[in-house]
């Protein structure tokens, strides 16, 4: 990943994890924790561990992804979406920024007329949601997904454009 996208790596984490304190879905200390260790995958260059939210769940399994898709569910109204058999629309496969998309967790896979739907791990981080929203400038409806269904998509993605491509487009 870029350096380009560093500011917007660490500021969806930082909100992420503020929000989940907030909401009472992690604790302080915890959080605090997974931070230190977001900023050594960070210094490695690995993209798909650059997540606070893998970090807690997955590494130091202080959270369950699950509870918080069911926190989206239940307290922000979102629906929920699983992109493995998904087919991305046409103009967003070839326009998509990639990078953007591991950066916040979160990747456009459909447009219909003034709507774009924007399917996401992070959409307790206010800097995803106003990240997107700038990018598109239309009505985002978003969709809560898994971490796991978001990496594979993104590589699956990778894989039909190419490396040619997704380096223009990062």
């Amino acid at each position: 990943m870029t350096s380009e996208y560093r500011p917007i790596v660490m500021r969806a984490n930082r909100l992420l994890g503020a929000s989940l304190v907030d909401h009472n879905l992690v604790r302080l200390e915890d959080l605090e924790k997974a931070n230190e260790r977001l900023l050594e995958v960070m210094a490695s260059e690995q993209t798909r561990q650059m997540t606070v939210l893998g970090i807690l769940a997955y590494e130091m399994k202080v959270l369950k992804e699950e509870d918080v898709l069911q926190y989206l569910v239940d307290n922000e109204g979102l629906g929920l979406v699983d992109l493995r058999n998904y087919e991305i629309h046409d103009e967003l496969r070839k326009t998509v920024d990639v990078g953007a998309c591991w950066a916040t967790w979160s990747v456009p896979f459909d447009r219909e007329e003034d709507f774009t739907s924007v399917a996401t791990a992070y959409y307790l981080s206010p800097a995803v949601r106003a990240y997107w929203e700038k990018q598109f400038g239309t009505t985002i409806v978003w969709y809560g997904t898994t971490l796991e269904i978001l990496a594979d998509f993104l590589e699956k993605l990778e894989t039909e454009r190419g490396p040619a491509q997704v380096a223009a487009s990062t």
